[in-house]
Order: C-alpha cells, then sequence, then structure tokens
C-alpha cells in the first residue's frame, strides 16, 4: 500500500516552513513558496525563465537564466535549502544597521548563496485588461527595503569592496556635496538629472555583473475574469541593473518634481554615495528621512503599461506551464490547506442570482 503523500510543493524538501501546517499556507506564505515551487518545476522540464537585463547604454534585454544560475546552485542538488523571509548576511557588511529580511535566501551545506525578491503578479493588471490579449502587462510593486538590496548588488558586481568605494566615488565624484539638506525637494530636483547620469554611467561600468534581484512569476487568466488561462504561469526575473529601467528616467524627461520614481533614484544614488565616502550606508535612515511628500509602504509601483514594453516577448503573451500542470507542483491535497481571502466585493461579484 503506497502511503498517503503529506501537502508539499514540487521540490521545496529542505525549508524553513513545515508544508504539513496550515498556517505555512497562508497567503503571505504562498506567494513566494509557490513561486520558488514553480522555478523547480520549471527547472525539472529544462525550461529557462525569461531575463530582464540592461546593456552598457541601458536599454532594455531580454534573454533567458536558468534556474541554476537563478539561485546558484541546482534546485535538484539535494542539499538546497529554501530559508524564506531571511536576513541576506552577505550583503551586511554594506549596511549599518541590519540588513531588512529578504523574500527567499537559497543556502547549500550552510552556506549562504543567493537571495531573491519574489512578485507573484497577475497578468493582466487592470490598466491592460481592456486591451487586445498580446498587450496584456502586470503591475509590479516594488518595496523601500529592495532598493537597499539594489545598492548592495551593484556595489558587490565590483572585483572587491575597496574597488567598489573608489570607483564609485571616481563616478560620483562631488555630487552632491552642495546639498546642505537631502530633505528638502527643492534642494535635490536641480540635480535630478546629473543624477540619472551618475547611475548611467555607473551602469556602464558593471553591467557584465548584473545579477538576479527579483523574480516574478505571472498567472494569467481570462481577460479580467477570475477563470484561468489554459496557458497560465511562467517567471520572469528582472536583473539588478534590468529594475532600474522601471524607475529610472527616459530620455527628454521632464525633471521637474520629485515622485516615487525619482525618489526611488534618489534613494539609490544617496545609499551609493555614502558607501563611495564610508564604506557602509544607513540604508533604513536614507528611506525614512527622504520621503518628498510622499509615504513609504512602497518605493513606488509600475503598471502594466509600463511594464509591457520592458517585458513583451511570446512568454509573457503564452505562458509555458499550463492549467493542468497546477497538480504536480501543488502535491499531496496541499491546495486544501490555502485560505483565499474573502472579499465582500468579490462575493458579490460572484453571486449574480442576488440581482
Amino acid at each position: 500500500m503506497t502511503p498517503k503523500q503529506e501537502p508539499s510543493l514540487f521540490g521545496l524538501t529542505n525549508s524553513n516552513r513545515d508544508f504539513k501546517k496550515k498556517e505555512t499556507w497562508g497567503k503571505n506564505q504562498f506567494n513566494s513558496s509557490f513561486p520558488t515551487a514553480l522555478a523547480c518545476y520549471m527547472n525539472s522540464k529544462e525550461l529557462e525563465p525569461v531575463y530582464i537585463k540592461t546593456d552598457s547604454n541601458m536599454k532594455n534585454k531580454i534573454e533567458n537564466i536558468s534556474v541554476t544560475d537563478l539561485f546558484g546552485v541546482n534546485p535538484s542538488d539535494g542539499k538546497i535549502y529554501f530559508s524564506f523571509e531571511t536576513q541576506f548576511s552577505n550583503f551586511q557588511k554594506y549596511i549599518i544597521g541590519s540588513i531588512p529580511r529578504n523574500d527567499l535566501v537559497i543556502m547549500l551545506d550552510n552556506k549562504v548563496v543567493s537571495s531573491l525578491e519574489i512578485k507573484l503578479v497577475a497578468l493582466p493588471d487592470n490598466s491592460t485588461c481592456e486591451l487586445d490579449e498580446d498587450k496584456f502587462g502586470s503591475e509590479i510593486v516594488v518595496r523601500p527595503d529592495t532598493i537597499i538590496y539594489l545598492a548592495c548588488s551593484i556595489i558587490s558586481s565590483y572585483k572587491n569592496d575597496e574597488l567598489a568605494k573608489e570607483s564609485l566615488k571616481k563616478i560620483i565624484g562631488d555630487l552632491g556635496d552642495e546639498i546642505t539638506d537631502w530633505t528638502e525637494p527643492l534642494n535635490i530636483i536641480p540635480f535630478l538629472k546629473q543624477i540619472s547620469e551618475k547611475i548611467k554611467l555607473i551602469v556602464s561600468e558593471v553591467h557584465e555583473n548584473q545579477i538576479p534581484i527579483i523574480m516574478e512569476p505571472v498567472w494569467k487568466t481570462e481577460g479580467k475574469s477570475a477563470q484561468l488561462s489554459e496557458s497560465c504561469l511562467d517567471i520572469f526575473v528582472w536583473s539588478n541593473l534590468g529594475m532600474l529601467n522601471l524607475f529610472m528616467p527616459s530620455e527628454g524627461d521632464s525633471l521637474t518634481n520629485i515622485n516615487r520614481f525619482t525618489r526611488t533614484m534618489v534613494w539609490l544614488f544617496k545609499m551609493l554615495k555614502e558607501y563611495s565616502e564610508n564604506g557602509k550606508f544607513d540604508g533604513a535612515e536614507i528611506i525614512n528621512s527622504l520621503t518628498y511628500n510622499s509615504k513609504n509602504d512602497k518605493a513606488f509601483s509600475s503598471n502594466g503599461l509600463k511594464t509591457w514594453p520592458l517585458m513583451n516577448c511570446p512568454e509573457l503573451r503564452k505562458p509555458r506551464i499550463t492549467k493542468s500542470e497546477i497538480k504536480n507542483i501543488i502535491l499531496g491535497g496541499g491546495q486544501n490547506m490555502l485560505s483565499p481571502e474573502r472579499r465582500f466585493d468579490a462575493i458579490i461579484f460572484n453571486s449574480p442570482d442576488l440581482f
């Protein structure tokens, strides 16, 4: 008699989540656990996630990346360990205070290997659901802590920490030294164009060493309905430099105010400038003090109209994993452990008999 399989997710044999317990199937946990299992499943099928990068001139590039390169270790290695909601200790040396936790830290033989933020997103979003299917896009919301990881990842792109400090100092020079109060928007706006140019120079220097920073699986529905498309799942990965195109200004943009996008650029520049001067930066203090009249609940969000040009490829139009394969990823009746949110608007929408 075959023993009954316990609730689990494909490939996640070793992790800090016990999938036999219902609390590990809550929305916040599932939104990072399932994408990780999806990546392991795609690896088993020899499918490579889509990789969004940039060239030396910050022009968008779409390639593919193996899951082994994404994780930094082969996911089929029996010793791989998935640590969710964990600090990526390799970046602690760049930070004053504690490095924030990230969605996923991957370990092998008790050594920290890599770290990813995970964004499980719907396709299409509200801004593109009325468009033709080949124009469907997804919204991505980026947390302030991700910008701390972004700054650290750029620093780590150099051969060693001392070279990073010297190179960044050489590029940044004295830009910003005359700003006496960084919290005042009027003091910053005149320098936005120069800040943008300095970041582009940094990109030209480290573009060959860019690394994955955000794993963004998409789940596709039939338009705005609650029905999954037949071809419904795929994974997009943003490199640390590729994600710059989500918030950096385009050529010809009028930089006359500070919105969430330009604020994010200022945060990144200030972090790199502090590192170039002190060998460390206080990311939390920069984020908390440089608010520029916007809340700090998120760094920024980019809707599907903005992300579509950056993500447009055959996999966005037709994701490679079908809905019939979900049962190969969620195992042992794990779907029965899920606790989806009960939303009144959703109940009304799905109760036509009321009207």
